[in-house]
């Protein structure tokens, strides 16, 4: 028995009604920010509270609600979760077989500044992976890096979660932006241009921003120098990739003359005083006093591990591979046919019982629902590949290596259900219809649309906590909105991808991939507290860019 979703369903009102789908929102902001549950105590309470909304408010069946949480669960644990142990696991192998300890020293050889590693590893290497496997593995890799250089697990999770917000449009080969174009209608190079010309401001400022946060204003003008070669090769090189190349190869390209030019430029320059963190001073100049050398050789042995991970992603990425990898390869090429049929093996799409074409959307257009199980395909798999490389690297036994990945599993099974009960909670909240309540809600600001529409990209990623899921689920009500308040409608889909990377700080599941990554299951509301000022900030600094380029700078539009 269909359901259809009704957008409108307290009074018949929307105002009122996006006051109540505003409820588990709100509740979940009031989990973690003033009551500091534990993360996967708010992400179940909050999936609870979603699910009482979504029955009583919105009118949606128990049945429907439930099964659209499991989906929800489901896709939270592979290919999410999955990314997460993986990522973690590789880490943990480096730093069990004392190979962290050289990758430790050679950054340190490069500059013992805190600053600086800051930009070469949550900005740089973090976009980097970003460009490359996109999902959690950004975070969690930098900020696991950042830990084992000596910074504290809190500071380092928020770092590498502010440091993502400019290259998460370009994402994963460009899928967010290459996703939009099918319910838009707009073509994806069209949509890339823009992005690429609001996102490259954002670039600049970010590793600014970030030493401003570390240090404050007098120790970011002693490195002022580093910061600019740092932000303005990246945002350089993201527009001219963006606009001239496409949405595939922004991030990886920027992320990669980004980390060369900072690298080759602190052989020439140092900062007159290198920064370290107050409770690090002793430690320091005790280290200082007796330096270990390492050869090439060892160095690159150590390193080892992150080229080969570099070298999966990328390679998971490559269209005709992916399209292989998850059975849907129709090509020639033999190796990739025999790819393929493992892949096809691997994958298995079940529909979701009781609610696959059951719920019909504003359009009267049933909703599938899948339970999407890409078991070759995930990027935790390419991970994971990496990791069983690694141990014939690290030189690590049978027996040790799956000693570690057990522990991995034990300390992430906290965050596991974190991440599951949020996506969860999102999926709840896509199908009963409120999220599009809400965004219909904003929609309705008329001459100062411009300025909130991003703000509608910020609200999808912190529901869903992918821009690529944000841009589906409000694309196209941005293009039709855009239209009729006189918007360039490829201004308002570029916001939402731009506005949304500054969601992706404070998103439920975001905030759990960090604290996992860096050993703080249970913390997440202290990461919550130290992000969400910055993502409102951040937020608004792209809603009055936007509303500037819609009104006055409109010749920046393509």
């Amino acid at each position: 028995m269909t359901w259809t979703q009704n957008f409108t369903p307290v009074m018949d009102n929307l105002y009122v009604s996006a006051l109540v789908a505003l409820i588990p929102i709100l509740y979940f902001f009031w989990a973690l920010a003033v009551k500091r549950m534990k993360g996967y105590v708010a992400g179940l309470t909050t999936l609870l509270v979603a699910l009482l909304v979504a029955i009583f408010a919105y009118g949606m069946p128990a049945g429907k609600a439930i099964m659209s949480a499991s989906q929800g669960a489901v896709y939270g644990i592979l290919p999410i979760g999955w990314i997460i142990i993986t990522s973690v696991f590789l880490y943990k192998l480096t730093v069990k077989t004392g190979q962290f300890d050289i990758i430790r020293n050679s950054v340190l050889s490069i500059t013992e500044d805190r600053r600086l590693q800051a930009l070469l590893v949550a900005f740089s290497f973090g976009a980097f992976l970003e460009g490359a496997a996109g999902f959690g593995a950004p975070v969690a890799i930098s900020a696991a890096l950042l830990v084992g250089l000596g910074f504290n697990p809190l500071y380092a999770a928020g770092l590498c979660l502010i440091a993502n917000t400019a290259p998460v449009a370009f994402g994963a080969i460009g899928i967010p932006i290459i996703a939009v174009e099918g319910p838009t209608g707009i073509p994806a190079m069209e949509i890339s241009k823009m992005v690429g010309r609001q996102l490259p401001f954002l670039s600049v400022f970010i590793p600014f921003y970030l030493i401003i946060i570390m240090a404050g204003w007098k120790r970011t003008m002693e490195v002022m120098p580093a910061i600019l070669v740092s932000g303005v090769s990246f945002a350089l090189t993201q527009y001219l990739s963006s606009n001239f190349l496409g949405p595939e190869l922004p991030d990886i390209l920027s992320a990669l003359v980004s980390l060369f030019a900072l690298a080759i430029f602190l052989k020439f320059w140092k900062p007159k005083n290198i920064y370290r963190f107050a409770s690090e001073s002793e430690a320091a100049a005790t280290a200082e006093s007796a330096p270990k050398t390492y050869t090439g050789g060892q160095i690159f042995k150590a390193w080892s591990p992150f080229l080969v991970l570099t070298a999966t992603i990328s390679l998971w990425g490559i269209p005709q591979i992916k399209l292989a990898l998850q059975g849907h390869y129709e090509g020639t090429n033999a190796i990739l046919k025999a790819v393929n049929s493992i892949g096809h093996s691997l994958t298995f799409v079940p529909e979701v019982p009781g609610l696959n074409n059951l719920i019909l959307n504003g359009q009267g257009q049933p909703i599938p629902a899948v339970y999407k199980l890409e078991l070759l395909a995930a990027a935790g798999t390419a991970i994971l590949i990496a990791a069983l490389i690694t141990k014939f690297i690290v030189n690590i036994s049978f027996k040790d290596w799956f000693i570690t990945f057990g522990e991995t599993i034990n300390e992430l099974k906290f965050p596991i259900i974190t991440i599951a009960s949020v996506v969860a909670f999102a999926y709840v909240t896509n199908a009963s219809g409120m999220s599009t309540t809400l965004g219909m809600t904003l929609a309705k600001t008329g001459a100062l649309f411009p300025f909130f529409s991003p703000f509608l990209g910020w609200l999808g990623v912190f529901i869903t906590g992918s821009d690529t899921s944000a841009n589906l689920l409000f694309g196209n009500l941005q293009k039709i909105t855009a239209t009729s308040v006189g918007m360039d409608p490829i201004l308002a889909v570029a916001a939402n991808s731009s506005g949304g990377v500054t969601g992706k700080m404070i998103s439920p599941q975001s905030i759990a991939v960090a604290c996992a990554a860096v050993g703080l299951a249970g913390k997440e509301s202290d990461l919550f507290r130290f992000t969400v000022k910055h993502s409102l900030f951040l937020v608004t600094i792209i809603g009055i860019m936007t509303f500037l380029q819609s009104n006055v700078l409109s010749w920046m539009i393509p």
